[in-house]
């Protein structure tokens, strides 16, 4: 068994990769190590995998095709977790071409790889919280429309949803898509709120509160997203050869809508340190409250999310510490 991981250098594939390892799976990781972030970072992630003997690593852009289908022709891939993205909200308002290259052509690439694959056991995409864009009913549920994206990137992860329906239907391929909302842990994004208001409170400047502070997120644990996402992997949906694809699409989330604030008194608790703040409107491409319904999930695959805020954050800035002695 050899499973192929897309944007292995990444926060949550670096740990899917690293959890898959320590089963002893086989893991070819392909990342293009792009600057949206500091690359030391994604280095240092990489360092954490290549300990690992059974990790092999290539450096890709998965919008060229043709290097991707040159580099992977000698390993024998059973099943592909593909986690590269352009992410982030906000960037895709300024930088949108660099989604379309990303999150369209090079899902494309890999759909096209897939479907030429022999024997392809499963295929599990990335997908986010952020097309169900300006929905009111809470919780979320992937039986509502996401038909009305509220920012370019939200665009693409649906567009991405609609293409791997296409190539099950077409193709027969198992797909799982995963809509992520708010992960959060040890390696994570610097992009991200928690690591965001991590830096300006130790700084001693003010963190930015959009909408004054009135937003809620779904926040999940990196090792509950983990948990999920190879128990999805064990179980590709299965293809009943009728006119129904073997495809399916899950919220991967807490089951738990918690206030921004409350992110901010966890994180002063955790460093220690008072958070001054600057009250802002809301951004554009913003949302105002992310709640994922995990029940399907739940019922199929027994995914059940364990770690709270109160647990997580202090783990993340126990981490954080650490790497930046580090560093």
């Amino acid at each position: 068994m050899t499973i192929l991981v897309t944007g292995a250098a990444g926060f949550v594939g670096m740990h899917v990769a690293e959890a898959l390892l320590k089963k002893g799976v086989d893991v070819v990781g392909v990342d293009n190590m792009n600057a949206y972030y500091d690359v030391s970072l994604k280095e240092a992630r990489l360092a954490q995998l290549n300990r690992h003997e059974k990790f092999d690593f290539l450096k890709l852009d998965i919008a060229d095709r043709e290097a991707v289908n040159s580099a992977l022709s000698d390993y024998n891939i059973t099943s592909v977790v593909h986690l590269a993205a352009q992410a982030g909200v906000r960037y895709s308002i300024t930088n949108p071409f660099e989604y379309a290259e990303s999150n369209l052509t090079g899902f494309l690439t890999i759909l096209e790889y897939c479907r030429n694959l022999q024997g392809l056991e499963h295929l599990v995409y990335a997908s986010s919280s952020s097309v169900y864009g300006g929905n009111k009913d809470l919780p979320y549920s992937v039986d509502q429309s996401v038909d009305s994206p509220v920012s370019f990137y939200a665009a693409t992860k649906k567009s991405n949803e609609l293409m791997a329906h296409c190539y099950s239907h077409l193709y027969r391929i198992p797909v799982t898509g995963l809509r992520f909302f708010t992960v959060y842990g040890p390696w994570g994004r610097p992009d991200m709120a928690y690591w965001l208001f991590s830096d300006a409170m130790r700084a001693g400047k003010p963190i930015k509160i959009f909408n004054n502070g009135d937003m809620r997120r779904d926040f999940t644990y990196i090792d509950d997203i983990v948990s999920g996402v190879l128990k999805v992997l064990e179980s590709a949906p299965e293809d009943k050869g009728n006119e129904t694809p073997p495809y399916r699409v899950y919220n991967i989330g807490n089951h738990q809508s918690e206030p921004l604030m409350k992110l901010v008194s966890t994180l002063e608790e955790a460093w220690g340190v008072k958070a001054e703040t600057e009250l802002l409107p809301m951004q554009k491409g913003d949302v105002k409250e992310t709640y994922a319904d995990i029940e399907p999930m739940r019922r199929d695959v027994g995914y059940k999310p364990t770690t709270n805020l109160e647990v997580g954050i202090p783990k993340f800035v126990a981490w954080y510490k650490e790497y930046l002695k580090e560093s």
